[in-house]
């Protein structure tokens, strides 16, 4: 119950900075999905069990143990029927997941809150995109259009980056022109057996990293044309979710049944008390 107001409290403390409290209306104004959803609706759900299971145990109400019971066996049942049609109607899955991250990226600068999670999501994942990243093309910031006259045209957000472990700080216009052709690498032979390697037609020197070299080289200034997975990743968010389930399958269906089994529990629990409270009620 606690943990559930804190949850309730976080989102309304998040809708608050952002002004929504102030203008109710604008929830519906967010074209893509509000992160803060996630904490106002698990949160709600999480204060009304506990209440009901904490204060119908302490205060034998009977009701709202039934209560407690019904509504964990719904939230049991919604989760049951979410996983089979999950595993029987695929395809559909996957197209409503596109149509979901695509949604959000036109969104994408329209909500703090959904940008971080674009970004956590995209970063983790090593991901750009639902399917790949030319989605971004589908957000009036990132697209190629010649109409587009943003710094950030043809490009991506720097969460779509590979990441340089040698980079302690990180690069936000590292995705600038990420998308643009054709990328190249100019490698210049500097003194010292050393070469200075700076991307070009990605918002001008992206990166430089510094290598030794042997004393045969050829020239002194080698232009390679190097494919986009140099600078970003070139892979969807989709596909590698799936590539990501299939690797932590056995964690995941572990963490389902878990929780599975202690909503069971906690319906007999609560079913059992019920009937001892009645049948001490009913010798009286």
């Amino acid at each position: 119950m606690f943990l559930g107001i804190t949850f309730l409290g976080i989102g309304l403390w998040a809708w608050n900075e952002k002004g929504v409290l102030s203008n109710i209306s604008s929830i519906t104004d967010l074209g893509g999905f509000d992160p803060v959803w996630l904490f106002l609706v698990v949160g709600g759900v999480m204060f009304i069990l506990g209440f009901a299971g904490c204060i119908g145990a302490l205060r034998e109400n009977t009701f709202l143990l039934k209560f407690f019971s019904v509504f964990l066996g719904i939230i049991f049942f919604l989760e049951l029927t979410a996983g089979v049609l999950a595993f029987v109607f695929k395809d559909w899955i996957k197209d409503q997941l596109y149509f979901f991250i695509n949604n959000n990226i036109r969104a994408y600068r329209d909500d703090i809150d959904l940008q971080n999670l674009i970004d956590f999501t995209q970063e983790y994942w090593q991901c750009c995109g639902a399917f790949g990243a030319d989605d971004w093309n589908l957000n009036i910031y990132f697209n190629c259009t010649d109409s587009n006259a943003s710094r950030e045209r043809c490009g991506v957000p720097f969460s779509c980056c590979t990441k340089d472990p040698a980079e302690d700080v990180i690069n936000t216009q590292c995705g600038y022109d990420a998308r643009q052709k054709p990328v190249s690498v100019v490698v210049t032979v500097l003194s010292n057996n050393m070469l200075l390697l700076s991307t070009k037609g990605v918002g001008g020197a992206l990166a430089c990293a510094w290598c030794s070299i042997c004393d045969n080289v050829l020239s002194s200034s080698l232009v390679k044309e190097v494919d986009q997975q140099i600078v970003i990743y070139t892979k969807g968010c989709v596909p590698q979710f799936e590539k990501w389930l299939q690797d932590n399958l056995t964690i995941v269906a572990g963490i389902f049944i878990g929780i599975a089994l202690l909503q069971i529990f906690g319906i007999c629990l609560a079913q059992n008390l019920v009937s001892d409270i009645e049948a001490v009620r009913a010798s009286w």
